[in-house]
């Protein structure tokens, strides 16, 4: 099983390390491999997330990591970060932004 990312999903970690690098550069790149170690979880054991509440869908999971959440989509042979934001925040998908970024 592989891991990808959707553009979304890219353009969120970008986000969230150019945030906290404004303050502290080393710890925006630590926080960011955290995310990433947490959405590699997904490869391993694929359904081991919760469903995502808003859509239901056995297929969109998410691990959440302090306060993060970690949206993921389980296919037949990868999984896909559809998503990574602060979980305060709602969550807005559409199909378009489920699919990867090399598709």
């Amino acid at each position: 099983m592989k891991l990808r990312w959707t553009h979304g999903a890219r353009d969120d970690l970008m986000a969230i390390a150019e945030f906290i690098a404004k303050d502290n550069e080393s710890a925006a790149r630590r926080w960011i491999q955290r995310l990433r170690r947490q959405a590699e979880r997904a490869i391993r054991l694929p359904r081991s997330g919760r469903m995502v509440q808003e859509f239901g869908r056995s297929d969109l999971r998410e691990f959440i990591h302090s306060g993060y959440r970690i949206v993921y989509l389980v296919r037949e042979s990868d999984v896909v970060v559809v998503s990574v934001f602060e979980g305060h925040r709602g969550l807005r998908l559409t199909e378009a932004d489920m699919r990867t970024a090399d598709e």
